[in-house]
């Protein structure tokens, strides 16, 4: 007969809890196709509320980054691969290895890689402190 006292039946189940987000989490991140590594991010000069924020994007073959916007400027430099960016206009533009692109303060816009290897992409935002890199956009109307 095992014995389980209280105390240790509540470890074991808030440890299964924790165990279980993170690799629920995890695995949204996988399913997205899109990882953003930031490199370093400092302040802008004469601004007490925005910063500047260098990362490397990478989206998978097939994937997409999903309608998004910044809180700010993106400019971007496409290091590998092809990007097709969408916006909601249904205007649609193409940067290949070389290239580089800006998306305006707030635009929402879908990052997609239509290719067959990863498309990396070394992006700097000048956005607003104290808010995500990155914020889902409401669905289309």
């Amino acid at each position: 007969m095992i014995v389980i006292r209280g105390g240790a039946l509540t470890g074991v189940l808030v440890a299964g809890v924790m165990l279980g987000v993170g690799l629920d989490r995890a695995l949204v991140a996988q399913q997205s196709g899109i990882t953003r590594t930031e490199l370093t991010r400092v302040d802008v000069p004469a601004s007490t509320t925005h910063e500047a924020v260098m990362a490397m994007a990478e989206i998978a073959p097939g994937a997409s980054s999903g309608r998004h916007f910044h809180h700010g400027v993106e400019v971007g430099y496409v290091v590998s691969g092809s990007l097709l960016v969408e916006h909601p206009d249904g205007s649609t533009a193409t940067y290949s290895q070389g290239q580089a692109f800006k998306n305006p303060i707030s635009a929402v816009h879908d990052a997609k890689n239509t290719g067959t290897v990863p498309v990396k992409i070394l992006a700097v935002y000048i956005v607003e402190k104290g808010k995500p890199l990155a914020e889902a956009a409401p669905p289309a109307k």
